[in-house]
């Protein structure tokens, strides 16, 4: 105790801040390995083959949608992401889920209609936005750059056939991946909680509220704050909508849609498991899509 009594209280503060990041991101961080660990096991490439759609825009559009049924938060998504990959689910269909679960899922739209004011405009405009940054991102991988995404040594030599196994035997696989993959993922989590802590407490937000003076400077202050701030999606509407008054629509819809898919915690995770091209590509397109998305909604009004 007399050692915490002797740190500033700046210290103190990033600590505490710390310490509610992991907590909030660690029960969705261990969702994500357990159903990464259900993929492991139970899903077969030839499974994915079957039940794919065979037209590559429709495995675009199955991408994009499935999160309604298939929720993730951004924090546990990359797990499932690599392991849907590792299965030989195409990028241009596994990268557009990774855009828009932790958006579209039926907790996080509640939420933003709750934070709101129950607002049916921005549960839209926040889920439109999702669906368009992830459809551009499938047509990319699908149509246009390398759809090969995965580091190339997370991709196994050869694919483990479970369907022999017994049931408790295969619970027991399900647990002792997730267990790995926990520990791996968790110490990109952990750092990229610490950095987000700390440039919480040490970068003066008063700087980024000046210099949003114009609506373009505005939405890239806004989508600053939520790669800085690294909230979970379930929780960011809440803090969004305080800042409507001073920011406006646009700004703090470009919050509402970057954070969910590019923040310091995950950027740390995707850093682990993709091509640094890939993730260049990834923040490139989101960032600019949500840019031009959000000018647009501006102008509309």
């Amino acid at each position: 105790m007399d050692i915490f009594t002797h740190l500033p209280a700046s210290v103190l503060q990033w600590f505490a801040i710390f310490i509610s990041i992991i907590i909030e991101a660690l029960p969705f961080v261990l969702l994500g390995t357990i159903l990464s660990g259900f993929i492991e096991v139970y899903v077969t490439p030839d499974l994915v083959r079957r039940y794919l759609p065979k037209n590559k825009f429709l495995r675009i559009l199955f991408g994009t949608f499935v999160g309604f049924i298939f929720p993730s938060c951004e924090c546990g998504i990359i797990p499932i992401i690599t392991r849907f990959l590792e299965k030989k689910v195409p990028s241009y269909t596994a990268v557009p889920f990774l855009a828009t679960a932790p958006i579209i899922n039926p907790i996080v739209l509640f939420a933003t209609y709750s934070a709101f004011g129950n607002s049916w405009r921005f549960l839209w405009l926040r889920l439109l936005g999702a669906v368009v940054v992830a459809i551009t991102l499938g047509i990319m991988l699908g149509f246009v750059v390398d759809d090969n995404i995965l580091k190339e040594d997370m991709v196994p030599c050869h694919f483990h056939n479970y369907s022999g196994e017994p049931w408790y035997r295969k619970i027991f696989l399900v647990l002792a991946h997730a267990i790995d993959e926990l520990f791996d993922t968790g110490r990109y989590l952990v750092f990229g909680s610490l950095v987000a802590s700390a440039m919480q407490i040490y970068l003066p937000t008063h700087i980024l509220t000046k210099i949003g003076g114009n609506a373009l400077t505005a939405i890239l202050v806004m989508m600053l704050l939520a790669f800085i701030l690294s909230l979970c999606s379930e929780a960011d509407a809440f803090i969004g909508a305080p800042l409507l008054s001073s920011f406006g629509t646009a700004p703090v819809l470009a919050f509402l849609l970057i954070g969910p898919m590019v923040d310091i915690k995950n950027l740390m995770m995707m850093l682990n498991s993709f091509k640094k091209r890939f993730i260049v590509q990834f923040i490139s397109v989101s960032a600019g899509m949500i840019i031009l998305y959000c000018l647009l909604v501006g102008v509309i009004g």
